[in-house]
C-alpha cells in the first residue's frame, strides 16, 4: 500500500516540518562542537532541549502522529499482558536449568561414547 497524503498542501507542510526538525538536530550538533569548552552538563541539557523541540516538530507531521499513536496502542496492549508471578518465574527458571543440566550430561555422555568408539575403530586408544 502506497502512503498518499490527503492533499499536496499538507504534504509540503510535512516536508517543511521534517526539514525544520532535521535543521534543529544539525544546529544542536554544530552547537555542541562549537561550544565544546562549555561544561558537559550544560551541553547535555541543551541537547535534551534540542531533541525535545525537534521531536515535537516531527510529531506534528502525519508520520509523526502515526508513530505516537503506535506507541499509545503498544502501551495499551502492554497493560493487557498477564505477567507471571514470582513463584511461576522461579519454577520455570528451575525447570529450564534442570533441562539444561540433563541435556548437557546426555551430550557429554554421547561425546565420550563417540570418542571411545572412533578411537576403537581407528586403533588409537588413549
Amino acid at each position: 500500500m502506497v502512503f498518499k497524503p490527503e492533499n499536496q498542501e499538507e504534504s509540503a507542510l510535512d516536508w517543511l516540518k521534517w526539514l525544520v526538525s532535521i535543521a534543529l538536530l544539525l544546529a544542536g550538533l554544530i552547537g555542541n562542537y562549537y561550544y565544546s569548552e562549555v561544561s558537559l552538563l550544560v551541553r547535555t541539557l541543551a541537547w535534551f532541549g534540542v531533541l525535545a523541540v525537534s521531536g515535537f516538530v516531527a510529531s506534528r507531521t502525519r508520520k509523526g502522529k502515526w508513530v505516537l499513536e503506535f506507541f499509545r496502542d503498544s502501551r495499551a496492549e502492554l497493560r493487557k499482558v498477564v505477567w507471571p508471578t514470582r513463584e511461576e518465574t522461579i519454577q520455570t527458571t528451575l525447570v529450564v536449568a534442570a533441562m539444561v543440566i540433563v541435556l548437557s550430561l546426555i551430550l557429554w555422555g554421547m561425546d565420550g561414547i563417540l570418542v571411545w568408539l572412533i578411537g576403537w575403530l581407528t586403533g588409537q586408544r588413549g
